[in-house]
């Protein structure tokens, strides 16, 4: 099959190495001028792991990754630990593959020299999507200074779709009234042990501060949520200024201070939060969406790359089952829609219970330390590679 792909980031890179392992022809279409992810770090779960661990890339992600022990939940302004789940050894023993924090660009450069590497995927880059037809034959891209023939187009081209815009007309997100600020801390610079290896999340009114090791335990990502209005702009490369997050997080856990007084301020950014309800329906006849083009989701459950790897596995494996191109992509949504509006409704649920405060923290708090672990079982045991034999 010969296949486009609108987008060339995690999603689209990922669905590229599926299909060419299973025999298609892939062209990658990215308008940057070069392959790159804008952000810093991202969780990269179990769920998704064992995909890109079926993909041969298990050994260039340990050279930069960082495998966090757990997860911890802490107090705002005392630093009390309110809850905290095990990793690392523990999700290995339990799921079967690992958990990374990663880099974005990391991963990328893994997925990227990947895809270079295999002689059935060609990659673009400085090709701006600008819309697409279709037909009973096929489908033609068009960019900006030239048209794509074949078979099937994917679009993983993000929140702002091109792909789906032309199939469902323009459709905006909402804010979600949360700016986000991520930083950069190089870890030398702070003291032994004030970081603890993994990944620590800080509830707060109205705010929560997530920080975790990234790039082999080199530097610290911070990203910091905070509610706001009267601000959206959405851009991951919009600078923040240092001023104001410090103004934002006054009052918090030394540890917070810490952590701001010695990011580097050259990768301190900001971008409101948006998001869009679940789609019914992702695709028309040879077109269909993955990742952030159907379920963009909010970063407040660390699974908007895992979803975007886990399509890219689903898919792929539908276009091996059925080579109707129309019922395998009808079997792809079916397979995936409902698991991908639980964690895009998730997500946001998560933006509302991170920011409780008075006793509706306190009931919060008691009702984590109940759960334990079991609240991410359904989430991490997920096999995308045996979803179609289930």
């Amino acid at each position: 099959m010969n296949v486009l792909i609108a987008g060339g980031g995690i999603g689209g890179l990922t669905v590229a190495l599926c299909l060419a392992r299973s025999g298609s022809k892939v062209s990658v279409f990215e308008q940057a001028p070069v392959f790159g992810e804008v952000g810093a770090g991202l969780q990269l779960s179990p769920n998704c792991t064992r995909v890109l661990h079926h993909l041969g890339l298990e050994q260039p992600l340990l050279r930069s990754a960082f495998l966090p022990e757990g997860t911890q939940f802490k107090q705002w302004d005392n630093g009390k630990v309110i809850g905290e789940s095990a990793l690392g050894a523990r999700a290995l023993e339990r799921y079967g593959y690992p958990y990374y924090h990663m880099h974005r660009e990391d991963l990328m450069r893994v997925l990227v020299d990947a895809a270079e590497q295999d002689p059935n995927i060609e990659l673009h880059t400085g090709a701006e999507v600008q819309g697409f037809t279709q037909n009973d034959q096929g489908v033609t891209l068009k960019t900006v200074d030239t048209r794509h023939e074949g078979e099937l187009l994917i679009g993983a081209d993000g929140i702002h779709s091109v792909i789906r815009a032309g199939l469902w007309g323009e459709m905006k997100p909402r804010f979600t009234g949360n700016i986000a600020w991520r930083a950069l801390v190089p870890a030398e610079r702070l003291p032994e042990g004030l970081i603890r290896p993994m990944s620590t999340v800080w509830w707060g009114p109205g705010k929560h501060f997530v920080h975790y090791y990234v790039r082999s335990g080199e530097l610290v990502n911070c990203v910091c949520v905070v509610e706001k209005k009267g601000w959206e702009i959405e851009s991951w490369a919009e600078s923040g200024d240092y001023n104001e997050l410090k103004s934002d997080f006054s009052g918090w856990h030394s540890d917070i201070q810490q952590l701001i007084d010695h990011a580097d301020k050259d990768s301190l950014f900001k971008w409101a939060l948006f998001d869009r309800a679940p789609m019914s329906r992702w695709g028309k006849g040879r077109v269909t969406l993955l990742g952030d083009a159907c379920h963009p989701t909010l970063p407040f459950m660390a699974q908007g790359a895992a979803m975007a790897i886990e399509d890219a596995a689903v898919l792929a494996a539908c276009l091996s089952a059925d080579k109707d191109i129309a019922t395998a992509l009808a079997r792809y949504e079916d397979s995936r829609r409902d698991r991908t509006a639980d964690i895009q409704k998730g997500s946001r649920r998560n933006a509302s219970v991170f920011h409780l405060s008075g006793v509706k923290a306190w009931l919060r708090n008691k009702a984590l330390k109940t759960a334990g672990n079991r609240t991410m079982d359904s989430l991490f045991s997920y096999n995308a590679l045996e979803v179609l034999n289930e």
